[in-house]
């Protein structure tokens, strides 16, 4: 994946109160729940509740910082910086509590996330919580991870890394070597923070963070890898919560592992996005030439000659200032899992493949170059001051789970992968090479590792989407079957993530986290736009998919690579 890869930024609707508030934060656990353990207990409660100096932030919020345990078995040692920001409630007479929110990545910026928060969270939601951000260690405004002591080291290896996923022989023999490097250099430099970063550690800080300020129990809504750290936290501090909502949901123990597999492997990210690309070209076919602009011939195998002639030569266009611009099979295939992030899956996806296929059959290169201007206009240069995106995300994914001993392992893996999984299975399995355990030999040692089947005293409440690219929607499936007391809910809508893509999964969510209730057994949200239901507009115009609820979708922060084609996030 190029450097920009790892530059993780990347509902109106009023959820009708179906009841009372739930009970008292304070109130018993139901029988047969389960209770924080006593080393868990021992570890957090040791550390005494900050106090918090809030400062006016941003115009609409309040930022605060403070300094949590590295090392939570050794509570007066070194510490780490937290940065927290909050927007208050609209309604603070009938407050609930505080709603913590994580974007997700690993290494996306809680604080940005929550800053955010009005252009995405239902109105009910903003007059009743007050929102919460909490950086996780290393990542955003917290103290950060630095696993090279310069910029110009950091390009030094980055550069040996800098294609969306290696293709060519030669290729994979550089992304090796840089990942060894990598690993290396944050087991050595990136300490002691690149070894205490697990999402373990990072649940713990905002158990603390919860108390610092005020709530007995914890509200949250996690989007992405934000579903791994609030299944940690349920399964951590089972009696700890009041709501806590995973939207996007990566199966806990798919995403630990063992030391046999690559991460895709266990997660198959790829096969998501593989199933949803299928889908859309069928769909694609079936609609017609009237409603998808990439119907005329066979959409499935169009696509596949696109990727066939691309692997044989790239595709030199002109960037319309003057100089070239080379689409490469990487580069076409990571535009195209971008694409699939957005409800609009459907339309963006085929739209690339088209000015594609016009460029090969036909010289028409207009569309293509444009897109590829407008992408570069969004995009920025990260040569100052230092961005440590990939580093944050690494040393989460590194510590958290069991990885294969060696680097050289991952050109085999991953073609296996693309065999199960056309076009993905390379782009994501070599998201995590820098983490094999012969370079990367920093860890947590108080990383958790399970169970993840404790009964909590509250229902978590398991969000999974049908088409999603990422988040694979049997991780949802598996992560409600190991949870006793969870709920799942479905939905048809495209993109990652399912909260704001429709009235239904979004008022659902909305419910639960102000009642305290989740949505009933079995329910499947069907109300989500669908791709090829409306005619092509003539030639000239664009059209616009309004969200349903009438807000933005959130800015969820995800592995998947920027591309030269896309618009950055």
């Amino acid at each position: 994946m190029p450097l920009k890869t790892h530059r993780l930024l990347t509902a109106a609707l009023a959820g009708v109160v179906l009841a009372a508030v739930a009970a008292a934060p304070g109130s018993a656990a139901p029988a047969g729940a389960d209770r924080t353990s006593a080393t868990e207990s021992r570890r957090v409660d040791k550390v005494p509740t900050p106090k918090l100096g809030w400062y006016k932030c941003y115009e609409i919020a309040e930022c605060a910082t403070t300094r949590l345990p590295l090392d939570y078995d050794q509570p007066k040692g070194a510490t780490t910086e937290i940065a927290i920001l909050r927007i208050k409630a609209k309604d603070q007479q009938h407050k609930i509590g505080s709603l913590f929110l994580n974007p997700g990545g690993p290494g996306g910026s809680a604080t940005e996330f929550a800053r955010f928060a009005p252009y995405f969270l239902s109105d009910s939601l903003l007059q009743r919580f007050d929102i919460v951000g909490v950086d996780p260690r290393g990542i955003g405004a917290s103290a950060n991870v630095r696993c090279f002591k310069s910029v110009k080291d950091q390009t030094a290896v980055f550069d040996l890394l800098n294609v969306p996923f290696p293709v060519t022989r030669t290729e994979e023999q550089r992304y090796v070597t840089g990942s060894k490097l990598f690993g290396k250099a944050c087991s050595t430099t990136g300490k002691p923070l690149s070894g205490a970063m697990s999402t373990a550690e990072v649940a713990r800080d905002m158990d603390v963070m919860r108390r610092a300020v005020g709530d007995r129990k914890l509200n949250y809504l996690g989007f992405s890898y934000g579903s791994a750290l609030g299944q940690y936290y349920a399964n951590m501090f089972p009696d700890r919560f009041r709501a806590l909502t995973v939207d996007g949901v990566l199966a806990p123990t798919a995403w630990v592992g063992s030391t046999r597999q690559i991460l895709d492997e266990r997660l198959r990210s790829s096969d998501g996005a593989y199933r949803a690309l299928i889908e859309i070209l069928k769909r694609c076919d079936r609609a017609g030439e009237k409603y998808c602009v990439f119907a005329d011939g066979d959409p499935v195998a169009n696509f596949e000659t696109i990727a066939r002639e691309l692997r044989a030569k790239p595709l030199q266009l002109p960037d319309g200032e003057g100089g070239t611009f080379t689409v490469t099979y990487a580069i076409f295939v990571s535009a195209i899992l971008g694409s699939l992030y957005g409800t609009d899956a459907g339309e963006a996806v085929t739209a690339i493949s088209a000015e594609v296929w016009a460029a090969l059959r036909e010289g028409s290169t207009a569309a293509l170059t444009e897109r590829a201007r407008a992408a570069r206009a969004t995009k920025r240069g990260y040569d100052f001051p230092y961005d440590n995106g990939f580093e944050a995300t690494s040393a989460v994914i590194c510590t958290d789970g069991r990885h294969p001993a060696d680097a050289a392992s991952w050109p085999a893996a991953t073609a296996r992968r693309d065999q199960q999984a056309p076009y993905f299975g390379r782009i994501w399995g070599w998201i995590d090479s820098q983490c094999a355990h012969k370079t990367w030999t920093v860890q947590d040692e108080d990383a958790y590792r399970g169970p993840f089947t404790r009964r909590t005293a509250a229902p978590v409440l398991v969000v999974g989407n049908f088409w999603d690219p990422a988040t694979n929607y049997q991780g949802a499936v598996t992560s409600s079957r190991l949870l006793p007391n969870s709920r799942l809910l479905s939905s048809n809508n495209w993109g990652h993530t399912a909260y704001g893509s429709g009235v239904c999964a979004t008022t659902a969510i909305d419910n639960y986290l102000l009642t305290g209730n989740p949505p009933a057994k079995g329910t499947v949200c069907t109300d989500a736009a669908q791709p090829f239901t409306e005619p092509l507009p003539p030639p000239g115009e664009t059209t616009t998919l309004a969200t349903p609820t009438g807000k933005q979708r959130p800015p969820v922060a995800t592995l998947n690579p920027d591309s030269p084609l896309t618009p950055a996030k």
